[in-house]
């Protein structure tokens, strides 16, 4: 149904992080936009971060986010080609080992999590990139090389931000590369909304609002999405669809690539009994590996399609038995994607963790949804439905000009001929912020291919250029798990940003915050 994909994820620590500097910045300036993903020391107590006030919430995770620290980030950088005919992106991938220079918690729960998925913790002490958490200490912040000085070119490439669930890990890239959190979850949106005025797209929020699947946990969404634009790339491509590419790395920079491989999706048919039902709803199941019960992502997508089918099936029987009747149809009010079978035999517990990269709540969303909630919560460690191939990339000869970085793609990340070291990468399977970048971004560009396409082809092809490219309805709202609203990254007329960004901002850019917004503005919708 689907075709392989191997994804590249360039591996970045501290032998090699000069070296892939100027890659990394160019990278991050020429693409359209950027997908961002985290891997973290722990989240402190799980209750509090589902609070039902959202300052609350707020308050529990600036704690997380000042106790705890952020151990790999992971930088998918999307650059669409307007040569191409159909939506095609140039992909480059950053995996970065990070490590904290101050003092900070770092759980159990996140520490075993993360071995089992092959984190190396003595490669994270030993060439993990350092960084120092709060408000700027000096000049490193603008100048020079290093973690912080990458997320300030971050934020002076103005690209709209892309993240999956994406309130703690915006939290914690504020308090650890930027300035130490405000007090007023207002203070902090305000500010988020001048850091990033092209805006911020939480992929989890466009999952469920927008593209409206039957679960909306990260895996989940990616393949379910590559899924169905394979299907529309098969049928001609008369439907809307995207093509990535990636670039090809040799000598040297190839040994700080990491291969990883997306399989098709085979068909799995006769085993829908078998699915936890737990696991096909959240992402996320306490029995983890225990579990007798299949956790294959493919298999709940195929199952979830099939049961759409029949109840699709079910209401067309009905209504023709009531035109037989000469009785009135009833409007079709329900939502098909609404998976009404998720949860039917589940005793869900409220005291149920909160896992680091996946929310487990037991609260529903808005009538006519599914109960979500039970993943990729921050993007962190913790999350049973994370991914088991992750993925990375490298750049090759000087990665001064263009050119150098982005060598020969290799569309659709068809694989070539491996080495023997690259094909045990690629069975070796592990989780990687890198990896969750990626799949971040795919989504995003995805549903913003659909949405463009439903908007018609009245318009004139000058006129569809000139319009928002991106997902309008989407932009600047932030899932919050168990509300039926989002999160609203805004800057309204009762909070002001804080001297924390104020300063810094003086400091990036040279001049006043006003004077940067006024420069910055028409950028916004590009």
């Amino acid at each position: 149904m689907t075709s392989s994909m191997v994804v590249p994820v360039i591996d970045v620590q501290g032998d090699n992080f000069k070296e892939l500097w100027p890659a990394m910045v160019l990278a991050i300036k020429t693409a359209s936009f950027v997908a961002v993903d985290t891997e973290l020391s722990g989240l402190g107590n799980r209750k509090a971060l589902l609070a039902e006030c959202i300052e609350d919430r707020y308050k529990a995770i600036c704690h997380a986010a000042r106790s705890r620290s952020i151990l790999s980030l992971g930088i998918a950088c999307y650059k669409k080609l307007d040569s191409k005919a159909a939506d095609t992106y140039l992909v480059q991938v950053y995996n970065l080992t990070l490590l904290c220079s101050e003092e900070y918690i770092i759980e159990p729960q996140s520490v075993q999590f993360l071995v089992q998925h092959g984190f190396d913790f003595n490669k994270q002490y030993a060439q993990g990139v350092p960084y120092h958490k709060g408000n700027s200490k000096g000049c490193s912040d603008s100048q020079g090389v290093s973690s912080r000085a990458l997320f300030t070119e971050l934020l002076r490439a103005r690209k709209p931000l892309v993240l999956h669930n994406g309130l703690i890990d915006m939290a914690f890239l504020y308090q650890c590369f930027y300035a130490h959190l405000p007090e007023r979850l207002a203070t902090f949106t305000a500010d988020l909304s001048e850091m990033f005025p092209a805006g911020i797209y939480d992929t989890k929020y466009a999952t469920e609002f927008e593209l409206r699947l039957t679960a909306s946990y990260l895996e989940y969404a990616y393949k379910k999405c590559k899924l169905d634009n394979s299907r529309s790339v098969a049928s001609g491509g008369s439907g809307p669809h995207v093509h990535v590419e990636f670039c090809q790395y040799v000598g040297h920079m190839s040994s700080y690539v990491d291969y990883r491989e997306c399989p098709a999706m085979a068909s799995n048919e006769g085993q829908a009994n078998s699915v936890c039902q737990r696991f096909s709803a959240f992402g996320w199941c306490p029995n983890g590996a225990q579990c007798p019960l299949s956790h294959d992502t493919d298999l709940i997508i195929l199952q979830d399609e099939k049961g759409k089918e029949d109840k699709r099936s079910k209401r067309k029987r009905r209504k023709e038995r009531k035109r037989g009747r000469g009785e009135e149809t009833e409007g079709s009010s329900i939502f098909d994607g609404a998976p009404e079978n998720k949860i039917s035999h589940m005793e869900l517990d409220s005291e149920e963790p909160l896992d680091l990269h996946q929310e487990a709540t037991s609260e529903l969303c808005p009538e006519g949804k599914a109960p979500f909630g039970a993943e990729n919560a921050d993007g962190g460690p913790v999350t049973a439905g994370a991914p088991d191939t992750p993925l990375t990339d490298s750049h090759e000869n000087s990665p001064q000009k263009e050119e150098a970085v982005c060598m020969k793609p290799d569309s659709e990340g068809n694989s070539s001929a491996k080495t023997d070291a690259e094909r045990k990468k690629l069975e070796a399977g592990s989780h990687r912020a890198g990896f969750d970048a990626f799949m971040t971004g795919y989504i995003f560009a995805y549903a913003c291919t659909l949405a463009k396409k439903e908007q018609g082809t009245a318009a004139s092809e000058e006129k569809r250029q000139q319009e928002e490219s991106w997902l309008p309805a989407c932009v600047n709202k932030v899932y919050l798990s168990g509300k039926a609203a989002p999160l609203h990254i805004v800057k309204s007329t009762f909070s002001k940003s804080s001297k924390a960004h104020v300063h810094k901002m003086e400091m990036v850019w040279g001049k006043s915050v006003a004077a940067t917004l006024a420069d910055r503005a028409p950028q916004a919708n590009m």
